[in-house]
């Protein structure tokens, strides 16, 4: 029996072995292999660890005074097994430094001081710091005492910065609405095949956080409202008894409950007329905290179902400029958008007990909260709130280190704003949104960088960054759920999902789960997919008689493994439309010959990618002469 049980171990890994060799692997992420941190099966390795942290921060911010203050204490665990003689410090709000490095150039308004620690304590003992050298959006900090494995080390920190008069991701959205995202100093990543992440935050590509539990204190004005990541500890104390009552009232309603309408605003009654307030969140395994401020937007909210089994609902709040007409329609978008996506794409429940959707300029996620902008078509605010809301599975509920693989969170979500769309509005209209967003822009443009395997790390790069980010991924998402079919696609996605969610996957555990929760070896495609510079153009060639039909030779020039429809029109005016999936390019062929069935004569023959458009139509149809 031993015996057995060892040649099945060795066979085994024997298969997982060949599986990983027909995929390049980067000397880091072999070495997490290699330690055991990561398995070839997919799944976290026996030694995987990731750290951890306790964050209790209390800041204050009183409109329209733009100096927001801070106070924090960090609790960081290092479960790792090395000895980590400084931290890494990431300290976002330096990107509005003048002179920071950045992709975009910046506006006057855009420009600040940045982050100003004005105190820095480590296990009580006061560290020197100097903000004009701590210039960066990285400041690696020494410890008098390594911190040994398996041990704790503590921060104060006391910090003041100057809110942005240009909002962006976070700034001012007018002189007395604030949005506030990465405004504290928070310890970097320490992962297992990267060691410290030390990216600069260059305000194009995003972020790499690590689980963490959060209190969260924001001290206010009265008469002014704050949303947040987490669970208000304490609307009892912070609102008047009506409104905290109907805030109660839409964790259970179906309709949208009015906690604060443009009246209710008028009336400065809302909250405790104490001089200031201070709204208090909580928030446990969570990658962030973000903030909005106002005493003048509305306050809608409902709540739905996302998880059957436990009847578990969670809560859909928006809040809004009276004004904004589409911002009135957010909460019951937002409905949909959490209850579809639970119970259809990716099927996994929503994950947190909130979702907010605070107007402001960005159109960008956060833990439990939307920043959108209005828009006048309300159906296009809603497609920009799923794929805001989409971003909750990824990178949130899957810890991304989207910094390094955009294509991981955003490429999801791009997929998941397609499945819900379709469903909203049909599958014309929404990939009338889908195809010039998401795939035009490159496939109609042939410079290098659009070609650029995905698998490039996004902080590589620049020209190419957004379309490998965004729409080729998601292509070939769509082109694996094709292949794969709907079931067997949503299974090895889920092994996916279960393997990995609370912790940080890479795209060798996404290759490795899928192969794994499919039972089948897809790495031919991932490479195809992820590893080459191939786009998407077929050629069809010719059409010729054969014994029980026809013979259609079709070239793959652009070499990507995309599905496609040949739609025939035969001589007697019927038309036919038979599909071809990827497998058909397997092991990288670049010319098949799809054989049709038929005792008619066939006029003309067309190719059709639907959403896998082509570079070059001119040689897609054929025509009988």
């Amino acid at each position: 029996m031993l015996k057995s049980i060892i040649v099945g171990v060795i066979c085994s890994l024997v298969f997982y072995q060949a599986q990983a060799q027909n995929l390049y692997i980067p000397r880091d992420v072999q070495g997490a292999f290699n330690k055991g941190t990561r398995s070839m099966d997919g799944k976290p390795g026996k030694n995987y660890w990731q750290n951890h942290a306790r964050y209790n921060i209390s800041i204050t911010a009183l409109p329209p005074e733009r100096n927001i203050k801070g106070v924090e204490q960090i609790v960081y665990f290092n479960n790792s097994p090395d000895t980590l003689k400084r931290l890494n410090m990431k300290l976002i709000l330096n990107i509005h430094r003048p002179g920071a490095a950045r992709f975009f150039g910046a506006n006057p308004d855009y420009l600040t001081p940045g982050i100003q620690v004005d105190s820095i304590f480590i296990n009580g003992t006061k560290k020197p710091w100097d903000n004009a050298r701590a210039s960066r959006t990285n400041q690696m900090v020494g410890l008098a005492k390594p911190l040994a494995p398996h041990d704790s080390v503590k921060l104060n920190i006391t910090w003041h910065f100057e809110i942005s008069k240009e909002s962006g991701r976070e700034g001012m959205i007018d002189s007395t609405s604030y949005y506030l995202a990465y405004y504290y100093p928070r310890v970097s990543v320490y992962d297992d095949y990267n060691g410290w992440d030390t990216l600069e935050f260059l305000d194009a590509q995003e972020f790499y956080n690590d689980f963490n539990d959060y209190t969260l204190n924001v001290t206010v004005p009265k008469n002014y409202l704050v949303w947040a990541t987490g669970t208000l500890q304490n609307a009892n104390k912070v609102l008047q008894p009506e409104y905290a009552k109907r805030l109660e009232q839409s964790f259970t309603s179906d309709s949208t409950i009015h906690i604060a309408t443009k009246e209710d605003l008028a009336k400065k009654n809302i909250t405790a007329q104490n001089e200031v307030n201070t709204w208090t969140w909580t928030a446990t395994n969570i990658s962030d905290m973000a903030v909005g401020v106002s005493d003048h937007y509305d306050w809608d909210a409902a709540s739905v179902v996302v998880d059957d089994k436990t009847h578990r609902r969670a809560s859909m709040q928006a809040a809004f400029l009276d004004s904004a007409a589409d911002f009135h329609h957010s909460v019951q978008a937002g409905r949909n958008s959490l209850g579809w996506l639970s119970h259809n794409w990716p099927g996994v429940p929503y994950p947190f007990p909130k979702m907010t959707a605070f107007q402001g300029f960005a159109d960008m996620e956060y833990p439990m909260m939307v920043n959108d902008s209005h828009q006048d078509d309300i159906r296009f605010a809603a497609f920009v709130q799923d794929h805001e809301i989409a971003h909750t599975w990824f990178p949130f509920y899957m810890g991304i280190n989207e910094s390094r693989y955009s294509f991981m969170d955003e490429g999801w979500a791009t997929t998941f704003e397609l499945l819900i769309g379709t469903a909203e509005v049909g599958k014309e209209k929404a990939e009338a949104l889908y195809k010039p967003f998401r795939v035009e822009g490159w496939i109609n443009d042939p410079s290098q960088a659009e070609d650029l395997p995905i698998i490039v790390p996004t902080s590589e790069e620049r020209g190419g960054f957004g379309n490998n980010a965004y729409g080729k991924p998601s292509l070939s998402y769509f082109a694996l759920k094709d292949m794969l079919g709907d079931d067997l696609f949503k299974k090895a996605l889920h092994t996916y999902m279960d393997n990995w969610h609370g912790k940080h996957p890479i795209p060798w555990d996404y290759f490795n789960s899928m192969n794994s929760g499919s039972g089948k070896n897809l790495n031919w495609f991932f490479n195809n997919w992820f590893f080459t510079n191939y786009y998407i153009d077929l050629n069809l060639q010719k059409v010729t008689k054969a014994a029980n039909g026809y013979a259609l030779a079709i070239q793959n020039i652009g070499g990507f493994a995309n599905p496609f429809d040949v739609k025939v029109t035969y001589a007697d005016g019927t038309t036919e439309s038979f599909h071809q999936t990827p497998a058909v390019w397997e092991k990288d062929q670049k010319q098949i010959t799809v054989n049709i069935k038929t005792t008619k004569e066939i006029k003309s023959a067309v190719l059709d990618g639907g959403i896998f458009m082509d570079a070059d139509t001119t040689n897609n149809k054929w025509e009988a002469k």
